[in-house]
């Protein structure tokens, strides 16, 4: 398996950093391995913020390269413009738009909600993604987050796969 590249971006506040230890914790529970990097700016007053995830058999660096993110999932519109240098030719970009506000329970499970329709695309399963969902968050968050985590699922199911380009 070649090394998976994602980016997340968004503004402080809006789960960027808890979306990518959500999506390390699935692939590290897989059994890959895992290297995550993390941007805040000036997380604390909405500024951007950004992480990088890759994981694969054998990860050399956290740093994904610009131009090579497999998947850009992007918190806030503002971000997609900002941020789309780090997606490749084939790759897969994720907005918010994907998730209509009204339809969660809890509008800061948009993170959730975006990772549920990335994981049409990826290779976990339902479980091990839910079995995260439970590591990451305290009981008391679970059912909001499953149910954001399944709208993404139920919403996402139109997303493709990246393409693969020869000899990654």
């Amino acid at each position: 398996m070649a090394v998976t590249n994602i980016v997340l971006a968004g503004l402080g506040g809006q789960g960027v950093v808890k979306a990518s230890d959500l999506l390390s914790t699935t692939a590290f529970s897989s059994g890959l391995q895992v290297k995550k990097s993390e941007v805040h700016g000036m997380s604390q007053r909405g500024g951007s913020v950004t992480t990088d995830v890759r994981f694969g058999k054998q990860v050399l660096s956290p740093m994904v390269p610009m131009g090579e993110a497999d998947f850009l999932m992007v918190f806030e519109s503002t971000q997609v413009d900002l941020n789309l240098g780090w997606l490749r030719p084939g790759g897969v970009l994720i907005t918010p738009d994907l998730i209509p506000e009204g339809e969660l329970k809890n509008r800061k499970s948009l993170n959730v909600a975006l990772l549920g329709a990335a994981s049409m695309v990826m290779d976990f399963s339902e479980q091990e993604w839910v079995a995260a969902i439970h590591q990451c968050f305290p009981p008391k968050l679970h059912a909001v987050n499953e149910h954001a985590f399944a709208l993404g699922r139920k919403l996402g199911a139109g997303l493709s796969r990246p393409e693969v380009i020869e000899g990654v």
